[in-house]
């Protein structure tokens, strides 16, 4: 069994050989991809996509690591002679969209439990694959970005926040009317396309909050994040204001309200109808 610093080595490892493995396909992007079908979490898969969870595989058996991974890409699958000691949930490329289309906006999150569970998440790793920033945390451990330690904002008004609110959803209609007095109650409202990478900005205090309501995220997508986020200080919490206890799984999907601070996370629910 991996300790926890055994574990940030590993993860930083795994950073580094994705980005060697995925070199070769920006440099492909704009020719004609090939029709890979969809990955487990039900997204259409892209050459990119799984070379970097292959460079995350190669890492974690290279280090002789026993563990079940939970992919956005190729679902559950065992490797070693007891993979139930640990799981890794990871969305190899969160951002796929983005980097597809040439926009400087993504990242790959891993992250380490003790079950399927991600409030047994304990060691997490996110890295923004663009500016070459990765932000790591260990529970009990603190949250930091190029191991430098972070806390999430302490700014309590809505009139100075900026928030990031994902409304990429068909069912926009139905999520419109239950943040309507938020939207107008918030001057800065921002989205960029990957949540994973959205949510370290709310632990670091780049941003405020981060909402998304819509129920079609997949906890491979905040496994990693939801760690450095508390683990900075932030509030993570349903739109109910309860705490998060949800199976890790790429099928899974969640609501969440994350927030820097505890006021104004009581603002931010307060204003977001159930």
């Amino acid at each position: 069994m991996q300790s926890q610093n055994d574990w940030l080595e590993i993860l930083v490892h795994c950073k580094e050989n994705v980005k060697t493995r995925i070199r070769p396909h920006l440099k492909t992007l704009s020719e004609p991809q090939p029709d890979l079908g969809k990955g487990a979490g039900g997204d259409p898969m892209k050459p990119v996509d799984l070379a970097a969870e292959k460079a995350i595989v190669e890492v974690l058996q290279q280090s002789g690591t026993s563990f079940t991974l939970i992919s956005e890409e190729s679902g559950v699958k065992e490797f070693g002679e007891k993979p139930k000691q640990c799981y890794v949930t990871v969305d190899p490329i969160d951002g796929t969209n983005n980097l597809v289309r040439g926009i400087p906006f993504y990242a790959s999150s891993i992250a380490i439990s003790a079950k399927p569970a991600l409030s047994t998440v304990y060691a997490a790793l996110v890295t923004d694959l663009v500016h070459d920033t990765t932000y790591t945390a260990l529970k009990g451990k603190g949250a930091y970005r190029d191991g430098e330690k972070i806390t999430s904002a302490t700014r309590e008004s809505l009139e100075d926040a900026i928030v990031g609110l994902d409304l990429n959803s068909y069912k926009i209609k139905e999520i419109a009317p239950k943040i309507t007095d938020l939207i107008q109650k918030t001057k800065h409202i921002r989205h960029f396309g990957a949540n994973a990478l959205e949510l370290c900005y709310v632990a670091d205090g780049t941003t405020d909050a981060f909402i998304d309501i819509r129920g079609k995220l997949r906890t491979t997508d905040l496994a990693a994040a939801f760690l450095i986020v508390k683990e900075a200080g932030g509030t993570v919490t349903t739109p109910a204001g309860e705490a998060l206890e949800v199976k890790l799984g790429p099928e899974q999907k969640i609501k969440f309200i994350a927030s820097g601070n505890t006021q104004i996370h009581k603002t931010i629910l307060s204003l977001v109808k159930p």
